[in-house]
């Protein structure tokens, strides 16, 4: 009694002079990006609502005409057209995405596939060669690539690929990640673009998950998705003309990759270090949202984790290694290189990660020990309702699911704002890329053993330790504020921490035996 007596003294002497003043802070700071955020989304939302009302399709905003067999030049009035697929190790997905690409309805004379395999595994890449070497025999121009090293990953495979003699001969190039299936018409529907107006330098497409509905996080997984293409990419395209290229399913001039000093691997997001770089020099991009190119989402957790580990990281760190030259361009407006700093980079790859996780997952709860501190209503129930509103919107099948969306992107906000810092602070994963893994048709046979749901039996081996951490936390802060409290949070704290504790043991995604 005498202990817990003294430590009730220490927390009370230290609570008013030291912890209420920092808590008041950060819960100031964390309102100031809620509203960042919130009125981001609003304002996407206003550009969403009249580019519907107004009829801002691509087709009308840009010049587009079908391709046509020229009676006198043949089939030389089509631009020459390389599609590039990078792969590394996809043993189940190489001839799903070989395949599209030789299936692309184009001059056969007018294309070249190439195929720019890392594979460090000599079955797959035997695999792998000879899928190309029978689409050869079949008369397509494909060509088979590989490099003795793996440096600068996929923007090294792509800058490697195109140094090749025969690409000197290409206008466009078309990619395509290992999971991805351009329908036929893909080409036909994203050149004319191109070839119709010289101030293009980019045409993206949309992506079309195929394994969506495999389970509750790729479910997860396809709202977020489908908020950033609905909105994001369709704002982007119709405000500014910019947008970060999502490294497959697009088509870009080669002299704009050219002019923008090519493929770079200082970030892992080499996509969209490029696009930035291209958007400098006056390259305007084009969204095609009705043109969807099928592919697979994460179905593990340790996949989405890495996933989501590159995708946050990448951004951040491009920022840090970019704002300067954006600032002192001089070929764009200072309206588009304010919406590239603040608007595209800032609130969207910083702030939304940041707050997701800080105020939600560390000082909202934290409030419950301190009723000196009051987080106002709009800010801690309005603001956030209308904000996963707006997100959910874009997935209409799954609204009935926005309650596991809110709970899984909070575990998540986890990884992206430590990922985020990393970035930021250039620390020790700033450049690690790891492969996403790609299951393609082992879910859907189940007889091979490959990918069968069974519960996970070794959970010690999979515990991980900064969910339960967090996780008891929220649950310790639920049980004070049940207790002693007057927030009534304890319901979203508990709910919260049972997210936690799930991802915590893995029990997340599909569950692949090994």
């Amino acid at each position: 009694m005498e202990i817990t007596g003294q430590l009730g003294l220490i927390w009370e002497q230290t609570r008013a002079p030291l912890l209420v003043p920092v808590l008041k802070v950060m819960v100031v700071l964390c309102l100031a990006m809620s509203l960042m955020l919130f009125i981001e989304r609003v304002y996407m939302g206003i550009v969403i609502a009249f580019v519907k009302l107004l009829g801002r399709k691509p087709d009308k905003m840009y010049k587009w005409e079908p391709m046509k067999e020229d009676v006198e030049l043949g089939n030389s009035g089509y631009p020459m057209v390389l599609v590039q697929i990078p792969m590394y190790n996809e043993k189940e997905v190489y001839q799903l995405s070989i395949g599209a690409a030789c299936g692309l309805s184009w001059p056969a004379d007018r294309i070249i596939i190439q195929v720019l395999d890392d594979s460090t595994d000599p079955a797959i890449k035997t695999l792998v060669q000879l899928e190309c070497q029978r689409w050869a025999s079949k008369g397509v121009n494909i060509k088979y690539e590989i490099r003795d090293n793996r440096n600068g990953y996929k923007a090294g495979a792509l800058k490697e690929g195109m140094k090749h003699s025969y690409v000197k001969q290409c206008d466009h190039v078309a990619i395509f990640d290992a999971d991805f299936q351009p329908q036929p018409d893909f080409l036909n529907r994203t050149i004319p673009f191109l070839v119709n107006n010289p101030e293009l330098g980019l045409v993206q497409a949309r992506w079309k998950f195929v394994n969506s509905d495999e389970c509750l996080m790729t479910r997860m997984q396809e709202m977020s998705l489908d908020y950033h293409f609905i909105v994001e990419q369709e704002v982007g395209s119709s405000t500014y003309a910019f947008f970060g290229f999502n490294g497959t399913a697009g088509v870009w001039r080669i002299s704009a990759i050219n002019e923008a000093g090519g493929w770079k691997d200082r970030t892992t997001v080499e996509d969209m270090d490029l696009a930035v770089r291209a958007s400098l020099k006056g390259w305007k991009f084009v969204y095609v949202g009705d043109q969807k190119v099928k592919n697979e989402l994460p179905s593990t957790f340790k996949a989405y984790r890495f996933q989501q580990h590159r995708w946050s990281c990448g951004p951040a760190n491009l920022f840090k290694k970019m704002v300067t030259e954006i600032m002192r361009n001089k070929r764009v407006s200072l309206w588009k290189k304010l919406y590239v700093i603040y608007s595209f980079f800032f609130v969207r790859k910083i702030v939304a990660h940041i707050v997701t996780f800080v105020f939600y997952c560390v000082v909202l709860p934290a409030t419950v020990f301190v009723p000196e501190v009051q987080v106002p209503k709009w800010g801690a129930v309005y603001i956030p309702s209308i904000i996963t509103l707006l997100n959910a919107v874009g997935t209409p099948r799954s609204l009935h699911l926005v309650l596991f969306w809110i709970l899984f992107e909070n575990v998540m906000s986890l990884h992206r704002t430590k990922a985020t810092f990393i970035g930021l602070l250039e620390a020790g994963r700033v450049n690690e890329w790891v492969v996403t893994e790609k299951l393609g048709d082992a879910l859907k046979t189940k007889s091979d053993g490959k990918a069968l749901r069974k519960p996970r039996i070794r959970i010690g081996e999979r515990i991980h330790l900064l969910e339960l951490g967090v996780g008891a936390y929220l649950l310790v802060c639920g049980c004070y504020d049940l207790a002693m409290g007057k927030n009534g949070y304890f319901i979203f704290l508990f709910l919260q921490s049972i997210a936690f504790f799930v991802a915590a043991v893995g029990y997340v995604g599909t569950i692949v035996s090994t």
